[in-house]
Parts: structure tokens; C-alpha cells; sequence
């Protein structure tokens, strides 16, 4: 210790300039450590929300855009009340009845379908390497849902109002080739896995997670998973359902009977979100490389109807 304060003072004679320096530099490195440390809020304070790790910053085009396909036809239909003629066939405020309603849509954005193999328990508890198909996904609530407005004269015209929306997705992926419908399926070891290898400063939701009410302006991240995806597919589309309240019902003749519930025999179908891929590889040698957005000659994507539930008839 003597040593130590000799040696300063020998710095402090002969070299004052220098330890004058020193201790600057000093100061001016521990000023800059101590701003460097996470704030910590005070007794009653909230500590900021949000990740601590920092999102990543994507190229451009790596997130698809679909842009919603808005119609004004959706907001009406027309329709027999067939519980009413059922009883008098003759009524004439039951024929032709208009059917009025609000109708709304998300903004949807998404990366291509990949691979990540991970370890899922199997039957007998063990640990089993498999692997997992996955898209990442966003949807936003743009607002500008369509209104119909009653004018005057009793016709209708449209305006756009900004709504709360409740997401409550659907994800099935079809391959024709085999004759195969997957629903998708919620496997939390795999999130984990995927959220570490896309984004650790994102948090993404599975199917089960994500359903939601969205304010106006507000996103959610999510994720959707498949397992047991027959190898020998090379064409496939994922349909998305939620992304708007758009909607079709018809009664079919005779399929209503006076006495039975209002409602027996109707058919319900409901718009999805229709994405297209192909994997022009083999069985023997899964990779994602080998998805390509679009299939030759078809669409990249569409909106279509389907029967309400999705999976009836599918094996």
C-alpha cells in the first residue's frame, strides 16, 4: 500500500498533466457505464412494457402483403324467411326479405411457409426429433369497416367506421395431391423454437393464444404450426379464415320444416384467405428452400367461400 501512494505521488510531481488525464478519463468512463443501466422505476412507478431484446429489422419484401378484398355486395343479401312460409306460404313480407350488416377486414401480412425441426415429447414421454412446418403471420385492424346507411328515400348507401375487431383465426393446410386437410396444431416447445431462430424481440402467438380483440391500428404477431405433413406433396395452399366477418347462407328447397328450430338445414359459408405454394423437391429430402410463393398457372393468392364448418367431408 506504502508502494501504491509513492508511486502516485511520483505520477503527481513529475507528471501532472498525465494524472490529470487519467483521472479525467476515469470519470468520464464510469458517467458513461452508469447511463448505460436499466432504469429502475421507483416504489408505485410501472416498469416500461415490451420486449427487452430488440426486434429485428426486416427487408423490404420479406413480409408479404395481401390486401383485404373489399366488397360492398357483402354488407347485403336477400333471402326467403322460411321458418314464416313454412307456416303460410302466402305471406309476402317473408319472400325476399333484405339482410342488412357491417362487415370488416385485416390487414395480413406474412413470411413464407419453413421448416425448423425441434424435440416433441412422444407417446411413451421420451423426447422425439421431428419435423415442423410453420408461417409467421401479422394481422392489423385498419379500420374503414362498411356501414350500411339508410338515406331518406329507403335506399342504402355505405360509410367506413372505425370498430373494434375480435381475431379468432383458422389455419388448415390443403394438399390436393394426397387428399388431405391439416388443421393446424399448437405445439408450444416449437414456438419457442421458432421465436428464437425469427425474432427473440417479438412475441408470437399460437392459434390458441392470438384470439383477441384489435382496437384500430393495433397488430398482433402470430404463428401457426404443422405436424405430419405427407413428404410427397408438392403443391399446397393455407387458408386463413378471420381476417374478415364476410359470410354467405342459403336454405336449400325442403330442407326446412315447419316445427323444426329456426335455423335446421341452413348452410353457412365463410370467406378465407387462400395462399398458394409449391415445393417442386422429393420425399427423401425435406427443405424449405424449396417452397416457392404461387403455384404455375394458378393464382399466388385468392378469397374464397367454403362450406362453415371447413372440414366437413375432408378426411
Amino acid at each position: 500500500m506504502a508502494g501504491h501512494r509513492f508511486a502516485t505521488q511520483l505520477v503527481r510531481i513529475f507528471f501532472p498533466g498525465f494524472f490529470w488525464a487519467l483521472l479525467g478519463a476515469g470519470l468520464v468512463f464510469a458517467t458513461f457505464a452508469w447511463s448505460q443501466q436499466p432504469a429502475t422505476p421507483s416504489p408505485g412507478e410501472t416498469p416500461p412494457e415490451g420486449p427487452q431484446t430488440p426486434t429485428r429489422r426486416l427487408a423490404p419484401g420479406v413480409m408479404r402483403e395481401v390486401a383485404p378484398a373489399i366488397e360492398y355486395r357483402e354488407t347485403v343479401s336477400r333471402h326467403d324467411v322460411v321458418e314464416l312460409l313454412a307456416q303460410n306460404p302466402n305471406l309476402p313480407y317473408a319472400k325476399g326479405v333484405w339482410f342488412r350488416r357491417t362487415i370488416w377486414y385485416l390487414d395480413f401480412r406474412f413470411k413464407d411457409v419453413r421448416f425448423i425441426f425441434v424435440d416433441l415429447p412422444a407417446p411413451d414421454g421420451k423426447l422425439q426429433r421431428q419435423l415442423v412446418w410453420y408461417m409467421v403471420y401479422s394481422v392489423t385492424n385498419p379500420g374503414g369497416a362498411l356501414e350500411p346507411v339508410e338515406q331518406a328515400d329507403g335506399t342504402f348507401s355505405y360509410q367506413k367506421v372505425d370498430v373494434p375487431v375480435w381475431f379468432v383465426p383458422e389455419f388448415y393446410l390443403e394438399a390436393p395431391e394426397v387428399g388431405r386437410i391439416y388443421p393446424d396444431r399448437v405445439i408450444p416447445a416449437a414456438v419457442a423454437a421458432i421465436r428464437m431462430r425469427e425474432d427473440a424481440g417479438l412475441r408470437f402467438f399460437n392459434t390458441a393464444e392470438v384470439p383477441r380483440q384489435l382496437q384500430v391500428g393495433e397488430t398482433v404477431w402470430g404463428v401457426v404450426t404443422w405436424t405430419d405433413i405427407d413428404p410427397t406433396v408438392d403443391r399446397f395452399s393455407v387458408y386463413v379464415g378471420g381476417l374478415t366477418n364476410a359470410y354467405e347462407w342459403e336454405d336449400p328447397p325442403g330442407a326446412y320444416q315447419a316445427g323444426q328450430p329456426p335455423g335446421t338445414g341452413r348452410k353457412f359459408t365463410r370467406k378465407y384467405l387462400k395462399l398458394n405454394f409449391w415445393r417442386p423437391g422429393d420425399e427423401y429430402f425435406e427443405h424449405e428452400k424449396e417452397i416457392r410463393y404461387g403455384i404455375p398457372g394458378q393464382p399466388d393468392y385468392e378469397w374464397v367461400f367454403r362450406p362453415m364448418p371447413f372440414l366437413t367431408g375432408a378426411q
